[in-house]
């Protein structure tokens, strides 16, 4: 049994060397790799003494050589191809262990070159790979360091890899393959090319939006159905999720999460990490039913739960501090399909777990609102892609354009309002107060319908809360996108509201700033707009 090994990567290579060394399997590598071997007191063969060619072209052509494919090629069950390999003097080769120059890492550098982007494009590695991986049967293919564990084991325990290993090495080889190649088509055709600037330094400008769009997503589940029950579903992740995202959190019981389930997850984490302080947000078919500040995890729910109480039922909690049992107690007093919380106290999972229908994700962390990324939506034939919306209305040049500046207080409910109407669907209206809101409405073909809905839910909240007054009275409200009317504002204005913040940008801006003047409101602008369809 013979190995070839070509790794760009180093990390554990001499350990698994030495382990196929000792269940005697004959070692093949190259350059690098062989060199370091030796030094180990391995007893290797450089691939140049089985090609019978040295290295040339800075090492571009020593793989690509019949001796080499043929070993990785040929079928050991077609008499053919055994009677050429013994003909062209070519031994089998029975386990390939490569790993690709480090394409991705060096375009990812800033201030990289297209030099030096264009010499980690891998050649031979790559034809390796898809010989070995297209000859399975006869062939193991090892992509990655994680796999030499499974690899030894069953040489170990076998003598030799078994059909179903050899496979999925394959289908990884493949996978790998395919990850490369789109990473280069990525990169080369997001390439501004200017050809009187080619240089061994030449750093190329490149498009935000490549000629070609490859990304990679890895299965993380089937789901038990899609959007409606009729329709199948699966969740993929991103090759390099974010640390703290969904796709990399554990959920600790319950079933598993359907297409909507975790829809809604994604809504509900993206509103709830913007927040600095200790918050909690309740989220139905992607709305939020309530947002709160609070003391505590407990005092930010029941501020939130207050809010819509009749929606939230059979919602998604998502908080952004560690989940504690005096949280948990008052969360599991009403129906709910899913917590999700960086982690969690054992008390607290105990108590979750007395409801076995509930749901409890934890992320391991929060994610940063700040980051870049790209948002797809498929459409008929096609598909359409953005940057990530990772505007933050902290860092946002606020502009006072009324008479009436806001109050501290209500400066810092704009602030809170404006976060929320971020992450609710478009004509966003939101009502808030003393970090809470109050009153949602979205969604709506108009604004001043949103705005109406939004403090009829006020009056409904503040009457199952007991309450004598409308929550509306006394509060600020937010718009995500600017009022091209007034009358939006006004329906605002007779629910109760002292002040107000949008973005700001309509032809009727003057209109609408002079309606806000008369009727006492302070108006804020923020400069950013927040569609969310």
């Amino acid at each position: 049994m013979k190995a070839l090994i070509s790794v760009s990567d180093k990390t554990g290579i001499v350990e698994l060397a030495r382990d196929l060394h000792a269940l005697g399997v004959g070692l093949i590598s190259t350059g690098g790799t062989a060199k370091l071997l030796a030094e180990q007191g391995l007893p290797v063969t450089e691939v140049a003494e089985v090609t019978g060619f040295p290295e040339m072209l800075d090492g571009r052509v020593k793989t690509l050589h019949p001796k080499v494919h043929g070993g990785l090629l040929a079928r050991r069950d077609t008499p053919e191809h055994m009677a050429a390999l013994k003909a062209h003097n070519i031994n089998t080769i029975d386990l390939l262990i490569v790993n690709l120059y480090p394409f991705e890492a060096t375009v990812a550098k800033p201030g990289c070159t297209l030099a030096d982007a264009i010499e980690n494009i891998d050649i031979g590695g790559p034809a390796m790979v898809r010989s070995a991986a297209k000859n399975w049967k006869d062939v193991g293919i090892v992509t990655d360091a994680s796999q030499y564990a499974d690899v030894i084991a069953e040489l170990k325990a076998n003598g030799k890899l078994s059909d179903k290993l050899r496979f999925a090495l394959s289908v990884a080889a493949f996978n790998r393959i395919s990850q490369y190649d789109g990473a280069i088509s990525n990169y080369l055709s997001s390439v501004n090319f200017e050809a009187e600037r080619l240089s061994e330094e030449y750093v190329p400008e490149r498009a935000q939006f490549s000629g070609q769009f490859n990304e990679q997503y890895v299965k993380v589940q089937d789901l038990r159905y899609g959007e409606n029950s009729h329709q199948q579903a699966a969740w993929y992740r991103d090759l390099a999720p974010a640390a703290g995202s969904l796709a990399t959190g554990v959920q600790l019981q319950g079933k598993e999460l359907s297409y909507n389930n975790i829809a809604d997850a994604d809504a509900a984490w993206e509103c709830v990490k913007s927040f600095n302080t200790t918050a909690c947000v309740i989220i139905k078919h992607a709305n939020p039913c309530g947002v709160a500040e609070g003391a505590s995890l407990r005092d930010a729910y029941e501020k939130a739960l207050r809010c819509d109480p009749v929606s939230a039922f059979g919602g998604i909690v998502a908080l952004n501090r560690k989940l504690d049992a005096e949280a948990a107690l008052e969360i599991v007093k009403i129906f709910t399909e899913v917590i999700i919380a960086p982690d969690a106290d054992e008390e607290a999972i105990r108590i979750v777990g007395g409801k076995k229908n509930l749901r409890l994700l934890l992320t391991g962390g929060l994610p940063d609102p700040r980051a870049q990324g790209l948002v797809l939506r498929t459409v008929a034939g096609g598909m359409l892609v953005q940057g990530r919306d990772n505007a933050v209305v902290d860092d946002m040049d606020l502009r006072v354009v009324t008479k009436r500046a806001p109050s501290a207080q209500e400066l810092a409910d704009l602030k809170f309002a404006f976060r929320v109407a971020k992450h609710v669907k478009s004509n966003a209206i939101v009502y808030a107060r003393q970090g809470a809101t109050v009153g949602v409405g979205a969604g709506q073909m108009s604004r001043v319908d949103s705005s109406r809905i939004a403090a009829w839910k006020a009056s409904e909240a503040a009457k199952a809360a007991g309450l004598q007054e409308t929550l509306a009275k006394g509060s600020v409200v937010a718009s995500d996108a600017f009022f091209p009317f007034a009358d939006g504002l006004l329906a605002a204005a007779e629910a109760g509201a002292t002040a107000v913040i949008q973005p700001g940008g309509s032809m009727r801006d003057d209109e609408v700033i002079k309606a806000a003047d008369e009727a006492g409101l302070a108006m804020v602008l923020t400069g950013h707009r927040h569609f969310r369809h």
